[in-house]
């Protein structure tokens, strides 16, 4: 289909960016790597009557140490993500998300910032910054503000974002330490993941001593299995781990489309949650 006709701006700073959104209220949409606007402009499931493309504000690409966090600009391509040496370092649990993401052409354009301003529940992205306790710095007319992950994802495809307001970086801490591994199911490659589990998990003396556990497609939002992260503190072997899985799903109402019924989609959450932690220790 052809999409409905709108403006178009390029702006070429942040600031001239947010005063842009700023004039054109709600009737604005951000183009950032198109991979998510652009199919819904031509399902003309969207209908701004301008795009604004930021594609060319160098300050947000990068990414960039930061004490103990890395500083990744929202304009950071997928690819750059994947390969970056500082998020294979620091944040690898990211990397290897992000190489699962689509397909090579769609990483090489699709960016990290776009991606989770879009808040797609179903996108990988948004529960691997949820389990990473990732910051999204944002700037609007009234300045820069901070958003934890857990609270900038609201409803579905709806983010804590202001009309006027620009995603321009993503704060990831460091988690040198830890050992870690996205598991999704999805019945076609490169498709959307039928339900996803991004696993971080901390071992001290044999055991685990912290989990976190972010779930992918298991509700209008990305989520934290806060209860099956309880349950793995202080798990020492593959039958704990799996007793601890069996919690994945409690607090979560995920969709029912023709891909998976709600059952379903809680029994993968279970077993991916079980594969995610056991490959992420080496106890499986």
């Amino acid at each position: 289909m052809i999409p409905p006709a709108f403006e178009y701006t390029r702006p070429t700073s942040v600031d001239e960016a947010v005063r842009v959104l700023a004039d054109a209220g709600e009737d604005a949409k951000v183009l950032a790597g198109g991979q998510s606007l652009l199919p819904l402009l031509r399902l003309r499931l969207a209908f701004p009557e301008l795009l604004v493309d930021v594609g060319r504000i160098p300050e947000l690409r990068g990414v960039r140490e930061d004490g103990e966090a890395l500083a990744i600009g929202a304009m950071t391509t997928h690819h750059e993500v994947v390969h970056d040496p500082l998020v294979r370092r620091h944040a690898g649990l990211l990397a290897e998300a992000t190489a699962t993401v689509a397909d090579p052409a769609v990483r090489h354009r699709g960016t990290l910032g776009g991606s989770l301003a879009h808040a797609d529940p179903a996108g990988d992205l948004p529960a691997v910054a949820l389990a990473l306790d990732a910051e999204l710095v944002v700037v609007g007319p009234g300045g820069r503000r901070t958003i934890p992950a857990r609270e900038f994802f609201v409803d579905y495809l709806q983010s804590a974002l202001a009309p006027d307001e620009l995603l321009v970086q993503v704060r990831i801490p460091k988690t040198d330490g830890w050992s870690f591994h996205y598991e999704k199911f999805h019945p076609v490659a490169q498709s959307w993941a039928i339900v996803g589990v991004a696993a971080l998990v901390r071992r001290d003396d044999g055991h685990i001593a912290e989990a976190r556990v972010g779930l992918t497609n298991m509700g209008a939002t990305p989520l934290r299995a806060t209860a099956a992260e309880e349950a793995l503190s202080g798990a020492d072997g593959p039958e704990a781990v799996a007793r601890a899985a069996e919690a994945a799903a409690e607090g979560t109402e995920p969709s029912q489309d023709l891909a998976a019924t709600p059952e379903y989609r809680r029994h993968l959450a279970r077993v991916l949650t079980r594969r995610a932690v056991l490959t992420a220790t080496g106890m499986g």
